[in-house]
């Protein structure tokens, strides 16, 4: 894809999509251009099935200082004085959301590296990832509560499924920082690091390896997790069947077992790429 984005940089190396936030200047604060942008990279990376595995970075002081408020009453007014205006607030939350979903819902597993301070939309942001790293410096904080708002993007939703109810409200309720070390106490992080370079060299270490595994069955154990997060034990055992039937390899297996014994990486097909509905031709069937 194009690689020349205002708000990001995208490159690829060993089937490892890196992903950085770009936007120093302005501590990476999200506007429309972002979402936009964001929004592309990732139906790239879910459509294509090159990359095997995704690292979110930043650059400058902070990871992120989250939404950027100017665009409200500006690029984005937020009409509450007729009920007409106050619908348009949920659609248009609808479709903010959909855009941490999609990172969620990524094919792939997504690593967030996060140094300095991960704020408001920034910390819906996160919660959406598979795994993350921090550094000591890093610091998160449910912003939206401090200028009069609820959070609305996904926090309140994603950050009660990992880390303790109580924890989640207090920093809901009083906008508190959370540091690093008490994230990593609570599980909201996998690892603190002394510097920025060091969790981002442990964090592409990490996609690399997740990278070596048969895609599909990074894949399905995706799938799995997140199932299992949202139902019973029971439901996800049940769920697991059908999706071990879909999609067990005898020749994945056979040959990650060769690759262990040889001590070399194993060599496994690529997800297929996909393609929208909408984008075949309804006349003959072929590709667009």
């Amino acid at each position: 894809m194009n690689t020349d984005l205002t708000c990001f940089t995208l490159s690829t190396s060993g089937h490892v999509a890196h992903l950085v936030l770009n936007r120093a200047e302005t501590l990476n604060t999200m506007h429309p251009t972002f979402w936009r942008e964001l929004d592309t990279v990732l139906a790239h990376l879910h459509q294509t099935g090159e990359a095997r595995a995704l690292v979110i970075s930043s650059t400058g002081k902070h990871f992120s200082a989250g939404m950027s408020l100017e665009t409200f009453g500006g690029a984005i007014t937020m009409d509450d004085q007729t009920p007409e205006g106050r619908a348009a607030i949920f659609d248009l939350l609808t479709d903010m959301q959909a855009t941490f979903t999609r990172l969620e819902n990524l094919r792939i597993p997504v690593i967030a590296a996060i140094h300095g301070g991960c704020i408001g939309g920034a910390v819906d942001m996160v919660t959406a990832a598979c795994i993350r790293y921090a550094t000591s410096d890093a610091f998160f904080c449910i912003q939206e509560i401090n200028i009069g708002m609820v959070a609305d993007v996904g926090t309140l939703q994603r950050l009660p499924k990992l880390i303790p109810l109580g924890v989640v409200k207090e920093l809901a309720y009083t906008g508190r920082r959370l540091s690093a070390a008490k994230a990593l106490a609570y599980g909201l992080v996998n690892e603190v690091f002394e510097t920025q370079e060091a969790m981002l060299t442990a964090a592409l270490q990490c996609a690399q390896e997740i990278a070596s595994k048969p895609p599909v069955a990074i894949w399905g154990t995706k799938q799995a997790v997140h199932y299992a997060r949202d139902h019973s034990v029971e439901d996800s055992l049940r769920q697991m069947g059908w999706l071990q039937g879909a999609i067990w390899s005898n020749q994945h297996v056979r040959e990650a077992v060769i690759a262990m014994k040889q001590k070399r990486e194993g060599e496994f097909p690529a997800l297929s790429p996909l393609q929208r509905f909408s984008e075949v031709s309804s006349l003959n069937g072929e590709r667009a």
